[in-house]
């Protein structure tokens, strides 16, 4: 019988990942200008990127302390009137693109822009997680092809 090899200290050791992180620019959108100074700019934006999708999607915008684009991201693509959504998720791109403040924004498939009281709770919660972590929702988008709604012009959030 042979004699048991002693396993070296570091191969019994757990590993741990050492990682790091980067933002990737997937494409680029063109666009008129890249500064959003009202929810008419954030309308226009939306719209260009997710207004005549036929499901939910949900993206960011993530602005510097000039309200210039700096990163726009899908966060979710839900169902024909559904997505799910956490602000973990929201905000792991506002933090990985230096965000000073975001615009969260969603298309209803059907037009109708009226915000639903998931619509609302959502925004609510994405807020909260925000100011605890230095980066201000704006405001809270919903978008068709054709209108918006927004929740800080209606006094939502």
């Amino acid at each position: 019988m042979q004699p048991m090899k002693k396993i070296p200290r570091e191969a019994r050791m757990k590993r741990l990942n050492v990682i790091s992180l980067r933002v990737v620019r997937e494409r680029t959108l063109p666009y008129q200008t890249n500064s959003i100074q009202k929810p008419q700019d954030a309308f226009e934006l939306a719209k260009a990127f997710i207004g005549e999708e036929d499901r939910e999607h949900c993206i960011l915008i993530c602005l510097d302390t000039k309200n210039k684009v700096t990163a726009i991201q899908t966060i979710a693509i839900g169902s024909l009137n559904a997505a799910i959504v956490h602000p973990r998720e929201v905000f792991k791109a506002a933090i990985l693109s230096n965000s000073a403040s975001i615009l969260f924004c969603h298309n209803h498939p059907s037009g109708d822009v009226t915000a639903s009281s998931e619509d609302l709770e959502i925004s609510q919660r994405i807020k909260k997680a925000g100011e605890l972590i230095g980066i201000e929702l704006l405001d809270s988008v919903i978008v068709s092809s054709s209108n918006y709604y927004s929740m800080k012009e209606h006094e939502l959030i």
